[in-house]
């Protein structure tokens, strides 16, 4: 079965800004530019991220994918998705236009190390982004 998940946050910029979402909305591109997809054909899914500036983040911020293990990456998203599935079912003490969805990650799958690199550094970037503590 073809398990697919969907992730995607919509920066806090543009809820409330006119100028920002009549920007978005006449140039398509600047979306797809910046969404960044995590995918894994072996295992048939995928996770896309959309949120203006974590491209940006990953490619200058972000330490190097192999400056920690995948062990490491693993460890930490363990961690990471529970907050964060937690912070999502609990919108009335958590941002709920920062915690959207439900991140569906089998801890018991082996994910490789750009998928938990990538989804670890989603986390550093909220963290960085939204001035928030997991």
């Amino acid at each position: 079965m073809k398990n697919i998940v969907y992730f995607a946050v919509i920066a806090l910029l543009v809820i409330g800004c006119n100028t920002t979402s009549k920007a978005v909305s006449k140039n398509n591109n600047a979306v797809s530019e910046e969404a960044v997809k995590i995918a894994n054909d072996s295992l048939e899914y995928e996770i896309t991220i959309i949120d203006i500036g974590f491209k940006n983040y990953l490619n200058t911020i972000a330490k190097p994918m192999n400056f920690y293990s995948k062990t490491y990456y693993e460890s930490k998203n363990k961690f990471y998705v529970s907050e964060w599935n937690r912070r999502v079912r609990n919108p009335s003490k958590y941002d709920p236009s920062i915690y959207e969805n439900i991140i569906d990650y089998d801890f018991n799958v082996d994910y490789g190390l750009e998928v938990n690199y990538k989804l670890y550094n989603y986390f550093k970037f909220v963290e960085y982004k939204y001035k928030q503590r997991f």
